[in-house]
């Protein structure tokens, strides 16, 4: 597996370091978005701020218009914090211990493991969906052989001691590149000769479909859902001057007046924007 990655790893631009912060915004950014565009705005971020204290620094207005593109927008917010949190309470510096760093806003037990094993070079598993996968695969024909806590003691237990970081990374690309849920490619991956699930085996429970369970509806349109709303509305603040209340007054693509005001109101609960209403009507923009 090491041997593999480092051959064919993929050469993404936060793969170069092992700076603590510089890992963490990475983990913080990859998150359910896709590794090459993560790593292009991990670029811009790490050259506007350096370190955590520059990020603690920043206005919240800045950090939302910097991560425009990423997604789930509310990750910026929790890393705002984050930030703040490392400067208050540890000196600047990201903590080296699982259980402060699971601490920080918007870190879970994945992102500190990775972090842990990434930066410190601990031998500890970072589970991610994909990782899932691949061990629950290689160890039993699927990770339905295992409870999460069971999958987590094999993550910890089979990293190499010396190559956290390696062995990290390889595991996410083995996962992303070749371990695809539908079809594996199961002749280029370098487990192959190890791996029960590539040798046929499948957990009792992945073997058939429980009674009585229902077929997926299908999703909607994507501009139809209420995620791309939310976007949009966040979009109209990012792109606005710093500081101006920004009109929400009609409808957004096929979401209606109501819809929109919704969506306004609810990502003003969240942190994500302030909001006004006088007798002009509803305005945001993104907050201080």
């Amino acid at each position: 597996m090491l041997a593999w990655y480092a051959a064919t790893g993929r050469p993404l631009a936060f793969r170069a370091t092992t700076d603590p912060y510089a890992v963490l915004v990475s983990e913080c950014m990859a998150q359910q978005t896709q590794a090459e565009r993560a790593a292009a705005a991990w670029t811009a971020w790490m050259a506007r701020w350096p370190t955590a204290g520059d990020l603690a620094a920043a206005s919240a207005a800045d950090v939302l218009r910097a991560w425009a593109g990423l997604g789930y927008n509310r990750r910026a917010l929790a890393l705002h914090r984050a930030a703040k949190a490392i400067v208050a309470d540890h000196g600047g510096a990201v903590p080296r211990d699982l259980e402060a760093l699971q601490a920080l806003p918007g870190v879970g037990p994945y992102t500190a493991r990775a972090v842990a094993a990434i930066a410190f070079g601990r031998p500890v598993g970072a589970v991610d969906t994909n990782v899932r996968r691949v061990l629950g695969r290689i160890a039993a024909g699927g990770p339905e052989a295992f409870t999460p806590t069971e999958l987590q003691a094999l993550a910890d237990g089979v990293v190499p001691v010396d190559h956290a970081a390696s062995w990290t990374h390889a595991l996410m690309d083995v996962g992303a590149r070749l371990c695809a849920p539908g079809k594996p490619r199961c002749g280029e991956c370098p487990a192959a000769t190890w791996c029960r699930h590539a040798a046929g085996e499948r957990p009792a429970a992945a073997d058939a479909p429980s009674k009585g369970s229902a077929r997926r509806r299908a999703e909607p349109a994507f501009p139809a859902t209420t995620r791309w709303l939310r976007g949009r509305v966040l979009d109209r603040a990012r792109d606005a001057p710093d500081g101006d209340w920004i009109p929400y007054a009609g409808p957004i693509g096929t979401h209606s007046a109501t819809a929109v005001r919704e969506a306004v109101l609810a990502l003003a609960d969240e942190g994500l924007l302030e909001a006004r209403e006088d007798r002009d009507g509803l305005a945001a923009r993104l907050p201080g």
